[in-house]
């Protein structure tokens, strides 16, 4: 049996609405786009959304809407994948790496309080929490801090669909949330993402940014009087748009999107029991009034160390063993994946700023003992079962 690591869900309604863009002509970014962001806005509750080509192009959009630029720097968790990071990187500003909170894999807010505390130079404009593997960082505390400090906030909720903390919908705590929508997130165009905002001047530069610095979109000069010209373009921009193909994609899932998710926190419910005997895995911590949208299924391989005794030498020896574990996994067709990156232990980054792996700990440890699991919300009981199974067999 082979088990992929995911596996998107389309029905008829994307094969049906993919045909639309075809037969009108309008295959770039159109009414398919317009109406997938409206929808999306809907959903999570936030008053603008606008569609981008993914999400680290929406991270650096938003990043620039807030001239965010060379000189300035942006706090960011270290465990994160290296987009978030890259972002930053492409504004110009420096990336000021933060650990995390093991527990939860989000940014620890006494290391960013006592980063933003010391930055005396107020060379940091802003902050990008991770909502990571479908759970939202600890946003209150983080929007309380960002609001003590005068720092904006960005949410990468490239992870965060179906995150909420108290009913409030990841994406909407901060100045600007942005989402991705590859084919490990619980909806998928494909590629895409999307940028959301309670600000309409923050929504008018982002749509603007993404269209080369166009005052108006193509839909609203090929629908408007003297659609013949041009349109002003005052701001150096991008191409980042997403294409109606995408979007006719994007309508369907959000239409399915409370059955996906659901699907999804019924695996993890499953995943919670069945893993609960396995005292060398530490499964996801939910605290009390969060739902995650289970993007991924994420343990700590711990062998049964408690995670305040993990140093360097312990983790690189569990490392060893997790490393075996996944191989083992892997041999009998079940895809597993390392949680995401250190970044702060990749080459560019590393070298760059001059970091040593232990710098950042909790971020380092992470990196080398989590193990994602397969999930998605199509999996049969057989595939499950068969996961479970060849899991606590490896682990044995």
């Amino acid at each position: 049996m082979r088990i992929p690591i995911t596996r998107p869900f389309f029905d008829e309604c994307e094969m049906e609405n993919i045909l639309k863009p075809l037969e009108n002509g309008w295959v770039a970014q159109g009414p398919f786009v317009h109406e997938f962001e409206n929808r999306f806005a809907k959903y999570i509750g936030a008053r603008y959304a606008r569609a981008t080509s993914n999400c680290t192009t929406a991270l650096h959009l938003a990043l620039e809407t807030l001239n965010i630029k060379a000189g300035n720097s942006v706090v960011i968790p270290s465990f994160t994948f290296v987009a978030t990071a890259n972002a930053v990187e492409m504004t110009g500003a420096e990336v000021q790496f933060c650990d995390i909170d093991l527990r939860t894999f989000s940014i620890d807010t006494d290391q960013l309080r006592k980063l933003l505390e010391s930055d005396k130079n107020l060379k940091i404009k802003a902050v990008i929490p991770v909502n990571l593997f479908g759970l939202c960082a600890d946003l209150y505390k983080i929007k309380k801090l960002a609001k003590l400090h005068n720092k904006f906030i960005v949410e990468d909720s490239a992870c965060g669909f179906g995150a909420l903390i108290k009913n409030r919908h990841s994406g909407t705590f901060g100045d600007l949330g942005c989402f991705s929508f590859h084919p490990r997130k619980a909806i998928t165009t494909g590629e895409g993402g999307m940028v959301v905002t309670e600000k309409a001047d923050l929504a008018q530069k982002i749509a603007s940014l993404r269209n080369h610095g166009a005052e108006i979109s193509d839909i609203q000069r090929h629908t408007s009087k003297n659609g013949f010209l041009l349109p002003v373009y005052d701001i150096r921009g991008y191409n980042c748009r997403m294409t109606d193909l995408q979007a006719s994609i994007g309508i369907c899932q959000i239409k399915k999107a409370d059955y996906l998710l659901q699907k999804r926190r019924d695996v993890a419910a499953r995943y919670d029991i069945a893993l609960s005997g396995i005292d060398k895995l530490l499964l996801p911590y939910i605290p009390d009034g969060y739902i995650s949208g289970y993007q991924s299924y994420v343990c700590l391989f711990t062998d049964g160390n408690p995670i305040e005794s993990l140093n360097m030498r312990i983790i690189d020896k569990l490392n060893v063993k997790r490393n075996q574990i996944m191989m083992k996994l892997e041999e009998h067709g079940i895809s597993v994946r390392q949680g995401t990156h250190a970044v702060h232990t990749l080459g560019y980054y590393k070298n760059k700023y001059n970091l040593s792996d232990e710098r950042y700990l909790q971020s380092y440890a992470a990196d080398r003992l989590t193990i994602a699991l397969p999930l998605y919300a199509t999996m049969r009981e057989e595939e499950f079962n068969y996961v479970v199974d060849n899991l606590i067999e490896a682990c044995s």
